[in-house]
Order: structure tokens, then C-alpha cells, then sequence
């Protein structure tokens, strides 16, 4: 008989290989633009400039007084491999607790050598991963810098240099107007924490629940592959996947993981939807809120960087798609809609409500239909 010592729970350390997945992104993403050691720090105090000046205008077009302190948080100008790393331990902040509880519940299943290999596929799949995105990211709050070992309480702001020193190369922009126009984005997600305090834990709680609940249905997984197969098989799916259902009206692409996820799941992932909508479409109003007296070349920017969109070869689309980056995109789409329409109605202090607390949080039919959110706020 074997004996526990001989095979002892797992560690979520063993489930993933968070230290070989930011190992695996350093190797594999290029530096970026090449630049000489002066380019390269007059660049970085450069975008710090870039980066303090924006929140004076995110103040001033948001109106969030919590704009005035952001002492609790902290703004890092970062290459690549950096942003990578960071990411990689925000991952594990946020997924260990689910990952150690998968092996606490199922230890039958992840114990013996198996387990170790698996990590390491996981660790260098996840790598892969970050190496694609650590080539594309122009900046990132991360809220869950605070989750990490010596993490700043009030999150942390990363701004990729060497991706946005390509990016404004590549459409010929005015590179100070450009960098400010990028930071006015992403200083906007660092405001919004700033002002709803209470949004990081929800977020790290939904998610925690939302990713417990996958993890708990682990031996359930092959049934629901097997009713999943059986959907699309149906006449119903098979409709989906071609795009209408043979009368002439589009149906909704089947999503294979609403497919895999029960009723409660939906309902978190759906929520959480609605709030990355909300916090992406909120900092893309800002950004369109300023004009040539801030940016002066901001409607040469908007038009490029837009027309650069709908130019991207068929492998980038591909990893886009599978990755999740033309959903984030709809976000900004759903979102932006959600917040000029509301602001339009009710101004932006009507708009502010919904950084008071949990409750005040649209649901994802309110994104689409922002007069529902204004009639429960009694707008």
C-alpha cells in the first residue's frame, strides 16, 4: 500500500512553473527597437514626465478627487522581459490559492512525476503566452501587484518602453504627444482603483470563486467535453459555427467555454465581463476626451493608430483570437458606448456613482443597455 508520506499533496508550485514561464518569456521576446544606453534613459524620464502630467488630465475629465494621491501606488517604466515577470507573479497571486485547493481536494490525481512534468509544460506553454502579449502591451495597471510579495498596496503601473517606442516609429507620430496620449490610458485604470478601493478585493474574490469553481469541477471536466461535443454536433450548433441558422438570421458564435462552464460560472465570468467593459471602455472616453490643446496631433494618432487595427496579418489575428485580445477589443467597443452614453444623460458625476461600491457595478445587459444601470441608480 502506498503511503501519504510517499506522495505528499502537491504544491500549486508543482502546477505551474511560474518562475519557468517568465524565464521562458525573457528567452523567446526580442528586445524591441534598437537604441543606444542615452536613448534609452532619456526615454524612460521621459515617459515618467508623460505619465505624472496625465493625471492631471484624467483628474480634470473624471473628476475623481482621487486623482490628487496616488502615494500608494507605484509607476515603473519596464522592457519586456520585466513586464513579462511581473505579470507571471501577478498570475500566481491570483491563481495559487485555486491551485492549491485543486490539490488539497484532489491529490489522487495530481500526485507522482506527473504532476511535475505538468508544471513545467504549463510554466513554458504560459511562457510562450507572455511572450507574445510582452510584445504588444503598450502599458498595464495592475491592481494585483498588491497580491505579490512586497507589492505597492495601491498597485502598480508598467509602461512597456520598448513597445511604445516601436509603435509610435511605426506610425510616424510625434513622440511626446503619442506617449501622453498612452499614458492618459493607462493613468485613468490607476484613478479608477484609486477611487473605488474596495474594487481590487471584489475583483481578486470573483476571480478567486470564478476560478475555484473551474478548478472544484476538475473530474467532471471529460463529461462536459462530452456535452459540449454533443452541442456543437447538433443542428443548433452546427448552425452557430456557419453563422446563421438557415432562415436568414445570424445566431451568437457558439464560445466553447461558456460550453464547459455551469450556470454559476457564467453568471461570474459574465460579471467579470462587465467590469473589465466598464474600467476599458471608461479609460478609452478619457483618452478621446482631450484635443489638440493637450495632445496636438491627437486626431493624426486616433487615425493611424485605428487604421493599424485593421491591418494585422492573418497569424497575429489568429493568436488575437485565441488569446482573448479581439474580446478585449469589444470591451473597449461595449464599454466606451456604456460610459458616453450614461455621461451624455446624467454627466459625469452621475457617472461616478458606480465607483461607490459592488452594488453600483453595471451587469453585463447593462453594459448594452446603459438606461437599465441609470434607472436602478435612479439617474
Amino acid at each position: 500500500m502506498e503511503s501519504y508520506q510517499q506522495h505528499p499533496v502537491p504544491a500549486a508550485a508543482d502546477l505551474v512553473n511560474w518562475d519557468l514561464a517568465a524565464g521562458t518569456a525573457a528567452t523567446l521576446v526580442s528586445a524591441g527597437p534598437k537604441m543606444t544606453a542615452g536613448e534609452i534613459r532619456a526615454a524612460v524620464a521621459d515617459l515618467r514626465s508623460r505619465a505624472d502630467a496625465a493625471v492631471t488630465h484624467v483628474h480634470r475629465i473624471t473628476g475623481l478627487e482621487a486623482a490628487r494621491d496616488l502615494r500608494d501606488s507605484e509607476v515603473l517604466v519596464v522592457d519586456r522581459a520585466s513586464w513579462a515577470k511581473a505579470n507571471s507573479r501577478s498570475f500566481a497571486a491570483l491563481l495559487n490559492p485555486a491551485l492549491e485547493n485543486l490539490a488539497r481536494t484532489h491529490p489522487e490525481q495530481l500526485k507522482g512525476a506527473n504532476t511535475a512534468l505538468s508544471g513545467t509544460l504549463t510554466g513554458a506553454q504560459m511562457g510562450a503566452v507572455l511572450a507574445f502579449l510582452a510584445s504588444k502591451v503598450l502599458g498595464q495597471y495592475d491592481p494585483f501587484a498588491a497580491q505579490t510579495p512586497g507589492g505597492p498596496a495601491g498597485g502598480r503601473l508598467l509602461l512597456v518602453a520598448p513597445n511604445i517606442i516601436s509603435l509610435e516609429r511605426e506610425l510616424n507620430v510625434d513622440p511626446a504627444d503619442f506617449r501622453l496620449w498612452v499614458c492618459l490610458h493607462e493613468q485613468t485604470h490607476r484613478v479608477q482603483f484609486a477611487a473605488a478601493p474596495w474594487l481590487r478585493g471584489h475583483m481578486v474574490e470573483q476571480i478567486g470563486l470564478l476560478t475555484n469553481g473551474l478548478m472544484d469541477k476538475a473530474q467532471t471536466l471529460s463529461e462536459r467535453l462530452n456535452q459540449a461535443a454533443r452541442t456543437l454536433a447538433s443542428a443548433d450548433g452546427r448552425a452557430a459555427l456557419t453563422g446563421g441558422s438557415g432562415d436568414g438570421v445570424p445566431n451568437r458564435p457558439v464560445d466553447l467555454m461558456s460550453l464547459l462552464q455551469d450556470p454559476e460560472d457564467k453568471e461570474r465570468m459574465s460579471h467579470l465581463t462587465a467590469v473589465m467593459s466598464l474600467l476599458e471602455g471608461h479609460a478609452n472616453v478619457v483618452m478621446d476626451a482631450v484635443d489638440a490643446s493637450i495632445v496636438p496631433s491627437v486626431k493624426t494618432i486616433r487615425q493611424r493608430f485605428n487604421a493599424r487595427g485593421k491591418s494585422h496579418g492573418w497569424l497575429d489575428r489568429f493568436f488575437r483570437q485565441i488569446m482573448g485580445l479581439d474580446a478585449k477589443m469589444r470591451q473597449y467597443r461595449d464599454g466606451s458606448k456604456f460610459v458616453r452614453s450614461v455621461v451624455d444623460r446624467a454627466g459625469m458625476e452621475g457617472f461616478n456613482r458606480v465607483w461607490e461600491g459592488p452594488g453600483n457595478l453595471p451587469t453585463e445587459a447593462e453594459i448594452h443597455n446603459p438606461s437599465l444601470w441609470m434607472t436602478r441608480m435612479g439617474l
